[in-house]
């Protein structure tokens, strides 16, 4: 989508986008998801790309490496964001000083000092771009872009993550309307399509949002793995997954002991306290291990060791986002469990059980997890 007219010319003066896109990530699942795009974008669209990778919640290692060397993207750039914590002059400004007006007076110093906090650390010329990709624009790039006036496309976090929680109204509850207008004006930030910059909040599927933004957009992400090729495949596995070959035979080979059993891969997240998310993922496990080959991929931000809380299991311990695994050619197992990671783009189960919110309920108090339920409560 290409930026609308109204950001070439603001308060009378015509901005310079001499570049294509930019996407900012902060999580393998958003490299994945911009790798896909582009694939997608570049067969219609010669226009350069580029990619900024946010060391704020993640290392990217390796991967980042391999995106510069697929020719998706002509640059990579690594971004040290800054969060807020990191300064104690903003942090002055993030206090409840116990009244709506005076914690929305303070929010507005608090937003422009956030943004500029990013001012040394941006790695590249953002205003430059033609359209700009922000995956989860809460983090404090959003606060820049909102600073510096550049007009963006917001995506969502993860796949459907406005399920389960939205984002932009559990951030900024009490008077929410009134933050709204305050946000349209640049006076405040918010996430997920509420910024005054904000052209529009991409997601998978709308009827999944809980009272979404007027710019919300749908972008399904089955119609764009649809369009990949073959080769657009192997690309993406290649970045993402270097030793397939030696991954796909851990994943799928067989032991003696479970020699004609069927595979489940069991998917974790960095859920509850550590105690309760092991008691939990030991119930799963006993819940398949009798019929099944378990194998758990945990996510790339749980670093509970299930090698060594579960040894009778294989654990995937290479760092990929778990979508990759349907790039790989006639790979599949026979069952996949999650709790409330989505699943909707997963090609590489014959059988998908999603535990859900339900299950969920008999580990963790429910009030941390059901938070989009109890807006409406």
């Amino acid at each position: 989508m290409t930026m609308p007219p109204f950001d070439y010319i603001i308060n009378g003066m015509k901005r310079d986008k001499t570049k294509g896109r930019i996407y900012i990530c902060h999580t393998y699942y958003h490299a994945y998801i911009a790798a896909v795009k582009e694939l997608v974008n570049r067969k219609e669209n010669s226009e350069s790309a580029d990619i900024v990778l946010s060391t704020m919640s993640n290392d990217f290692g390796s991967p980042g490496e391999r995106l510069g060397k697929a020719g998706i993207f002509d640059n990579v750039f690594m971004y040290d964001e800054k969060e807020d914590v990191t300064s104690s002059e903003v942090m002055k400004y993030h206090q409840d000083r116990g009244n709506i007006v005076l914690n929305l007076l303070q929010r507005i110093k608090y937003t422009k000092l956030l943004g500029k906090l990013q001012e040394d650390y941006i790695p590249t010329d953002m205003s430059r771009y033609r359209d700009v990709y922000v995956f989860c624009d809460s983090d404090p790039i959003g606060y820049y872009l909102n600073y510096k006036k550049i007009y963006y496309h917001a995506v969502e976090d993860g796949l459907n993550s406005g399920l389960l929680d939205d984002q932009a109204r559990n951030a900024n509850k009490g008077a929410f309307p009134v933050k709204c207008v305050m946000a349209k004006l640049g006076l405040i930030f918010i996430e997920s399509g509420y910024s005054k910059y904000c052209i529009d909040y991409e997601v998978n599927d709308i009827s999944v949002n809980h009272k979404p933004p007027k710019n919300i957009i749908e972008v399904p992400r089955k119609g764009l793995d649809d369009q990949l090729s073959k080769e657009d495949h192997d690309i993406l596995v290649k970045i993402f997954l270097p030793n397939a070959d030696v991954l796909v035979e851990k994943l799928l080979g067989k032991n003696e002991k479970a020699a004609d059993k069927p595979n489940a891969m069991i998917l974790t997240e960095p859920l509850c306290d550590f105690d309760t998310r092991k008691k939990m993922f030991a119930d799963i496990v006993r819940e398949y291990e009798k019929d099944y080959r378990v194998i758990i991929k945990p996510h790339p931000r749980d670093i509970l060791d299930y090698e060594k809380e579960f040894p009778e299991t294989v654990v995937i311990k290479e760092k990929f986002p778990m979508e990759v695994l349907g790039d790989i050619n006639g790979f599949a197992v026979d069952k996949l469990i999650s709790v409330i990671t989505q699943v909707d783009n997963v090609y590489f189960a014959k059988e998908i059980v999603y535990l859900g919110l339900d299950f969920l309920d008999k580990y963790e108090d429910p009030s941390i997890h059901r938070k989009t339920e109890l807006l409406d409560a």
